[in-house]
């Protein structure tokens, strides 16, 4: 009769119970070995194919229907079977090198491709924004000090930070106006928000051009401009107004104010239905006013949500660009951060400086995500 082992004694911790086990047999972790060396192949091969499948597609003049059929096809199955392969992989290791392997298989994918698409092309861009025009020669801070003293530069600082204190505090200040006031309305609530939400569908290129036809101006003949329209039904003299330096830079930046707007208002209105009824109705006994109220208890209750939406703008407007290009082209005294670095690159094809306005505008930003961050943590602490 074959000996039946002793049962673990409970007491045992995990490495004295597997000593106590009987030893596995001889095969198993070859077999093992070969299931994790066979899963292996499944994405491998799926690599394979997908790096074909690209290449082909770059070099193909297949149908424009057939390479849109393939390219979702390798782009949906595709990356599909490469996950459920690394899963499979997974599958074939012990519990504790699953419970450590796992999460990399789905985050690890993502990394790689912020590594690819973000990491490495800032720190490309550094390196280019000290070499010369064409990326040649190595010219140290040269860039640097010639965008410092540029005057298109300077204008271009000058005016970004403009855009920067202006449009923000306007359109939150609007937007939150708005939610508040659209909130006391019953049934016309939903069409107002839509109106005012409105401008968010359309693209910054469709709006400028919206409003260039606002602001259009002839020297001659009827004006077809709305707004010189308007002036010269008044008795006044037509307005070229996208050239009226400075004013010009007030005037595109109503387009992005009237776009935020509708952005701000949404956000904020959803944080003022948050708060607390029973808060706003104990304010109301101990005598404050509405305005009291707004002032004192809804602002200081959804400053996190005003903060947040401002933080938001300001970053969307340090990435302008396609109203100052659709309007103006930067003529005029309207130049921003974002127009001078297209203009250094594919314009006057100077690598390098416009490197080194894509260096400064990154710099910038990094205020403005330091700020939110905190922002989030203290949050975060609170609750």
């Amino acid at each position: 009769m074959s000996s039946i082992p002793p049962l673990p004694h409970p007491e045992l911790d995990q490495d004295e119970v597997d000593e106590s086990l009987p030893p596995a047999p001889s095969g198993g972790r070859g077999v093992r070995l070969g299931r994790l060396l066979g899963a292996l192949l499944v994405p491998i091969a799926t690599l394979l194919v997908i790096g074909w499948t690209f290449e082909w597609l770059r070099v193909t003049d297949a149908p424009r229907t057939v390479v849109v059929a393939v390219a979702l096809a390798i782009g949906v199955l595709g990356i599909f079977v490469l996950f459920w392969g690394m899963d499979l992989v997974v599958d074939q290791m012990n519990e504790r090198w699953k419970i450590r392997f796992r999460p990399w298989v789905f985050i690890g994918p993502a990394i790689l491709l912020l590594s690819v698409f973000l990491v490495y092309p800032t720190v490309y861009t550094v390196m280019i924004s000290f070499q010369d025009a064409r990326s040649v020669e190595w010219v140290g801070l040269e860039n640097y000090r010639y965008l410092l003293t540029d005057g298109g530069m300077l204008r271009g600082i000058r005016n970004t930070t403009i855009w920067v204190l202006v449009v923000p505090s306007f359109a939150v200040a609007v937007g939150l106006l708005v939610a508040v006031l659209a909130d006391r309305l019953h049934r016309a609530e939903a069409f107002v928000k839509s109106m005012i939400f409105l401008p968010m569908a359309v693209s910054f290129v469709g709006a400028s051009v919206v409003w260039s036809l606002i602001y259009d101006f002839r020297s001659f003949g009827n004006q077809t401009g709305l707004l010189n329209g308007i002036w010269t039904a008044l008795g006044n003299d037509p307005i070229a107004w996208l050239s009226f330096d400075p004013w010009n830079n007030l005037f595109l930046m109503v387009i992005m104010i009237w776009m935020q707007t509708g952005f701000a208002m949404v956000i904020l209105s959803a944080a003022i239905k948050a708060v607390p009824e029973d808060v706003l109705e104990a304010a109301r006994i101990d005598g404050a006013n509405e305005f009291q109220i707004f002032f004192k208890v809804i602002i200081p209750t959804v400053m996190t949500s005003i903060v947040v939406v401002a933080t938001t703008i300001t970053i969307n407007v340090l990435k302008i660009f396609d109203i100052v290009y659709v309007t103006t082209g930067g003529q005029a005294g309207t130049e921003v951060i974002p127009e001078r670095m297209v203009q250094w690159f594919f314009t006057r094809n100077h690598f390098g400086r416009g490197a080194a306005v894509a260096v400064i505008m990154f710099v910038v930003v990094i205020p403005v995500m330091l700020v939110n961050v905190r922002r989030f943590r203290a949050e975060e602490a609170i609750r």
